[in-house]
């Protein structure tokens, strides 16, 4: 015999104003149709299950519905239950779609600056429609090890009942923590214990974080320029100024940031491949940048963006295994190297500030949820993470060389190749003059897209350039990629060679 199917409660108050019950009940239900909150085709609780939310007798519920049936607004079906009808009778009454209000604001709601200067087009995250080549940032997910990764979440699930739910830590799950700070400490060079790992949903939230535990509305913070979009909004949310840094074969300029702002209390860098030119931070400026923190009392926040995929050299170590004064918080994130849709990122927080960071988090979210922390454990120990590293960096070499291949082919000298050397994509400068949003703009009209360099810098490039995804494409799809964007960047150069 099958269970009866519970319906949720609907939250439809009573207001009887001197009507009898069931007339109350049919006005509520009646109301929560036209104003839309239930929507065509729902379905109702029945009159027994409705009747004990209300708090009424059942033949009042029974007659309330007797009554919308009558007049078209619900219908019953034999064996179904009953459903709110797709063809409403009050056609003048137009539904209101979920959400809409019931009455206009008599004025505009109170906004910050900040809040008022938010649109759509300022949002760094917004969507990016259907997957195109070159789109950034995105990992192979065709090849994601589903089957592997399955078990360890099945096996989790049901090792997660009770009192390993109950009781949970606001760092994270205490084997992932273990099994994060080993893997650093042999991939990454850095210096730390499970202590003071903390587990979050991204690198966003680590940074968030730490801005509001070191800086104060005025204070100045060091970026790249051009940099990873998401940080200057976050920043200038909480009232830094920032200070743009060029970058340069070499990295961030260290020196161009002592010299502007030393009295900056934060600096944010992608020291193993910056964001998004994809140079290395050489290891004299990264001597010079802890020296800087140390001596003026500031921070360091290192985003280890893109560090597990280097196709050529010896990638130095982390900055964090270098800091000798505790003055770097290293963050990273399972984005790139599993997947985007898991929300697990990790952060190594000096022992300086570590108490105050588990406070500050456990005020903002409390904790990250731990069933797909417990899985990536397991996923980590048993050695799958490390051979999902090992078969992607092969797969991404290859999909890179068949990308550089093209652009050779295709495009020859007319654009020059920069930051191939390590990460998810490639960046190239366009020839002087030619407007790299522009180039974005013809480029989309070919069903490629790419980034505008311009679109991630602070000031003025001294040239344009286009930022080029390559990891979630097959090979064959990127060289079909190169063919439309040289027919769509041909005019565009024949008009700069013409100049």
């Amino acid at each position: 015999m099958s269970r009866r199917t519970r319906v949720p409660e609907l939250p439809i108050p009573l207001r009887e104003h001197g009507v009898p019950m069931h007339r109350a009940a049919y006005d509520a239900l009646r109301g929560a149709i036209l104003e839309g909150r239930l929507r065509p085709g729902a379905r109702l609780p029945s009159t027994r299950d409705l009747a004990e939310q209300l708090g009424v007798a059942r033949g009042t519920v029974v007659a309330a519905f007797g009554q919308l049936a009558a007049e078209g607004y619900i219908v019953g079906r034999h064996g179904s239950g009953t459903f709110v009808s797709s063809d409403l009778p009050d056609a003048w009454l137009q539904v209101k779609p979920p959400g809409a209000k019931r009455r206009a604001r008599p004025r505009a709601p109170h906004l910050s600056r900040w809040g008022a200067g938010l649109d759509a087009s300022k949002n760094p995250f917004g969507r990016s429609g259907t997957l195109r080549p070159f789109r950034a940032h995105l990992p192979a997910l065709d090849v994601f090890p589903h089957e592997a990764w399955s078990r360890m979440v099945t096996r989790a699930a049901r090792r997660a009942v009770g009192t390993r739910l109950a009781d949970i830590d606001i760092r994270g799950v205490r084997v992932l923590r273990e099994a994060i700070a080993e893997h650093l400490r042999v991939a990454r060079g850095v210096s730390c214990s499970a202590e003071q790992v903390i587990v979050m949903p991204s690198v966003q939230q680590a940074l968030d974080i730490t801005a509001r535990l070191v800086l104060d509305p005025g204070d100045r913070v060091w970026m790249e320029d051009p940099g990873y979009v998401g940080v200057r909004p976050l920043l200038e949310c909480l009232g830094a100024e920032i200070v743009p840094l060029p970058i340069d074969e070499d990295g961030l300029d260290v020196a161009a940031g002592i010299e502007r702002a030393p009295d900056a209390r934060l600096a944010y860098v992608t020291p193993a491949h910056q964001a998004p030119l994809g140079v290395t931070l050489s290891i004299e400026r990264r001597l010079a940048l802890l020296d800087w923190a140390a001596a003026h009392g500031a921070w360091i926040f290192e985003d280890d963006y893109d560090s597990e995929y280097r196709y050529e050299g010896r990638p130095l170590a982390a900055l964090q295994g270098l800091d000798d004064a505790g003055v770097v918080i290293h963050a990273g994130s399972f984005s790139k190297t599993m997947s985007p849709a898991l929300r697990l990122a990790y952060v190594i927080v000096p022992d300086a500030l570590l108490d105050r960071f588990v406070t500050a988090k456990s005020v903002l979210d409390r904790f990250t949820p731990p069933l797909a922390q417990t899985a990536l454990a397991e996923f980590i120990s048993e050695g799958h993470f490390v051979s999902h590293l090992r078969r992607m960096r092969e797969l991404y070499a290859e999909r890179r060389a068949a990308l550089l291949e093209a652009i050779t082919s295709e495009l020859g000298g007319a654009i020059e190749v920069i930051g191939s050397n390590a990460g998810l994509a490639l960046c190239v400068w366009l020839p002087p003059g030619v407007d790299d949003r522009a180039a974005a703009s013809a480029i989309a009209a070919h069903s490629v897209v790419a980034t505008p360099l311009s679109a991630l810098a602070i000031r003025p490039l001294q040239r344009g350039g286009l930022l080029l995804g390559f990891a979630a494409f097959k090979p064959a799809r990127l060289r079909a990629a190169v063919v439309a964007m040289s027919a769509a960047l041909a005019p565009l150069l024949r008009d700069r060679g013409r100049a």
